[in-house]
């Protein structure tokens, strides 16, 4: 299959191009997109083939549901059985933005879009390209990141080319991602609304909403028995080609064991390097030192991160090292991707140590 890279600007949207990308999802086909949370793979949520194609350009697991996007807020009704309390005020709050709500589906949702679920997945995204190119593509976009499974997921469209080219028909390439960690997923079929994939939209912003939510114990947690609600969570996610240990404590205490880790991985003859604060850059000794952010920007950390767990992949790191950052607010989604991408590999560092 050949692909086809097209470029549009959120200021100066190119109506033909749109259209033709559009065409390609109501034919059964498939379309990258931008967002503002990441790029998405995109394709018909309500034609079962469309999501058979989409979990097989990906290599995704076909139990792990993808995310219907809509362009308006009246289509909801289309996709699920009622729409609670809950829902109507996470919309008026959130929606058009990084926020995906899980409800009870309709009959029209196939269960290959669901995952097998009888609930689904739906957001309304803000990007301008995104919300054109839904309704021209009839309205009902499934759509996980557009990365090979398991990959940290592409805040740039180079990152698309690399792992969809000859996958998918077209690729809308809208420039760097803002946001750059996907939506906060919370689900609204039980008692208490619960957050099973933080985001930029924070549980104190969610809470201001609604009251009393609550957090899948899983997020942070990688000895907690429990299983994630969330079926896409149980897989590896977010990783980068090299090992990873994210270390966490004061912040001389971590430079010293980053460093003796980076030196001890050298001697193995391994390429090394360092996911740090710009305090600290400075400091580290790694072959490679990729600064993320200052350790209180976490907008600016979140949109880097998976751009540079890419960089260490074109770079070719075998040895990956990142100081550990705070988990309130948008850390707690920060500090999640982390984990994953590092298989839950963390070490506290004491002060005697």
């Amino acid at each position: 299959m050949q692909t086809l890279v097209v470029t549009q600007d959120e200021n100066r949207i190119d109506r033909q191009t749109i259209m033709q990308a559009g065409e390609i999802i109501r034919n059964g086909g498939l379309v990258a997109f931008p967002t503002e949370t990441v790029y998405g793979l995109g394709g018909d949520g309500l034609n079962p083939d469309s999501s058979r194609k989409i979990y097989a350009a990906k290599g995704r697991p076909s139990d792990n549901p993808l995310i219907i996007h809509i362009y308006r807020m009246e289509d909801l009704q289309v996709l699920v059985k009622e729409i609670p309390d809950n829902a109507k005020k996470l919309a008026e709050a959130f929606w058009p933005g990084p926020l995906t709500m899980i409800l009870p589906k309709a009959d029209l949702v196939p269960k290959e879009t669901t995952g097998g679920l009888d609930t689904v997945a739906v957001r309304m995204p803000s990007h301008k390209v995104a919300l054109a190119f839904i309704e021209a593509a009839g309205g009902f976009v499934a759509a996980p990141s557009a990365n090979l499974s398991g990959k940290p997921s592409p805040t740039l469209a180079k990152y698309v080319v690399e792992d969809m080219d000859g996958r998918i028909d077209m690729i809308i390439d809208g420039g760097d991602i803002a946001i750059g960690l996907e939506s906060t997923i919370v689900d609204l079929t039980g008692d208490v609304p619960m957050i099973l994939r933080p985001g930029y939209i924070t549980l104190d912003m969610l809470k201001d909403v609604l009251g009393e939510v609550k957090c899948d114990p899983t997020l942070l947690d990688g000895d907690c028995k429990e299983r994630p609600k969330a079926p896409g969570m149980r897989y590896r996610h977010y990783a980068p080609k090299g090992d990873m240990l994210i270390v966490d404590g004061e912040a001389e205490a971590v430079v010293r064991e980053i460093n003796r880790c980076v030196a001890d991985s050298r001697k193995r003859g391994f390429k090394t390097g360092v996911i740090a604060t710009g305090e600290n850059a400075d400091k580290y000794e790694a072959d490679v030192v990729k600064v993320v952010g200052g350790r209180n920007e976490e907008t600016a950390i979140a949109a880097s991160l998976y751009r540079i767990l890419r960089e260490f992949d074109d770079e070719e790191v075998d040895a990956i090292y990142s100081e550990s950052f705070a988990t309130d607010g948008i850390g707690q989604a920060i500090m999640n991707r982390l984990l994953k991408a590092a298989g839950h590999k963390y070490k506290q560092i004491r002060e005697e140590e």
